[in-house]
């Protein structure tokens, strides 16, 4: 008898209770519209003060393929993902963040590429809805800048928001780095990579976790991890 393929979702949360309950139902729904696939839907909380961590409990309670990875305190969203590939036992794993920026709905096409034999699709910002204009340009030569000096080639315009086959998954939990820059990581190993554009949509409710300090030491990491050249 042919089993079902197993897709987890990994969303790393920080004081999303906002938009939690929406997240959750949406990416549920969504899921929905195949039953070729098995479903675990990952939320790790990292380190949240709000109710995020029990609202994550509650809907566990109703569905157990809602799982929840607590950490013991705020270790930043690179490691909040790495947690929740961790924890994952998907063929493939689908990395979104809880503010729905990026549809979960785009993940039908990531899917599909996936069917086809990619083994990583990201999804590439065309348009960013409501950010503000330092935000843009600020991202838009970060990604140039990272693609000039790293050694690597690592899309441009992309974030977090993407499907990673297993082989990938469990190339990135071998990875030794204290620093993890998961979209570098991920181009690094190499694997059959393709994009998805896509429009990013604004934050549904509350406010951006990546402050100008966050981001300043997240560029600075993605930098000193990938090229030497700064030296």
């Amino acid at each position: 008898m042919k089993h079902n393929k197993l897709i987890s979702w990994i969303i790393p949360c920080f004081n999303e209770q906002e938009v939690l309950e929406t997240c959750i139902k949406r990416i549920i729904d969504f899921s929905s519209y195949s039953s070729h696939y098995n479903w675990e839907f990952i939320f790790v909380d990292d380190g949240s003060k709000d109710n995020t961590r029990d609202i994550i409990r509650s809907y566990n309670l109703q569905d157990d393929r809602v799982k929840l990875v607590g950490l013991s305190r705020n270790f930043g969203h690179q490691y909040a993902v790495q947690a929740g590939l961790n924890n994952a036992y998907g063929d493939a794993a689908i990395v979104i963040d809880a503010d729905l920026q990026d549809p979960p709905e785009i993940a039908k096409e990531m899917i599909s590429q996936w069917e086809k034999g990619f083994d990583v699709i990201s999804g590439r910002r065309i348009e960013r809805v409501s950010e503000t204009f330092f935000k843009k340009i600020s991202a838009s030569c970060f990604y140039r800048m990272l693609n000039l000096l790293a050694e690597i080639n690592i899309p441009l315009d992309t974030g977090d928001f993407r499907l990673i086959d297993r082989k990938v998954i469990d190339a990135l939990k071998q990875m030794p780095e204290k620093g993890r820059f998961i979209r570098g990581l991920v181009s690094w190993t190499g694997f059959k990579q393709t994009q998805i554009k896509y429009k990013r949509e604004p934050r549904l409710a509350g406010e951006t976790k990546y402050s100008l300090k966050k981001m300043i030491v997240f560029a600075l990491e993605g930098l000193t991890a990938f090229s030497s050249r700064p030296l």
